[in-house]
């Protein structure tokens, strides 16, 4: 296994995820205080599960996101 490898290819996905789960998480709070499910003063909880079903990991991470 090729260490340097591994972590160039781990930072990259992780960035992905990063980039893409913030656009995602933005455009629905954005759609829910629009429609007036969500008020702009709120605190969300959130999950987000990691899963790599070759290696048998599942990684859970909880917190919450706050509005104002």
């Amino acid at each position: 296994m090729n260490e340097e490898a591994l972590n160039m290819s781990l930072r990259k996905f992780l960035k992905v995820v990063g980039v893409t789960s913030q656009q995602e998480i933005e455009k629905a709070v954005r759609a829910a205080v629009a429609d007036g499910r969500l008020k702009g003063v709120a605190t969300l909880d959130a999950q987000m599960v990691l899963t790599i079903g070759k290696i048998a990991l599942t990684h859970k991470i909880d917190g919450t996101i706050e509005l104002a």
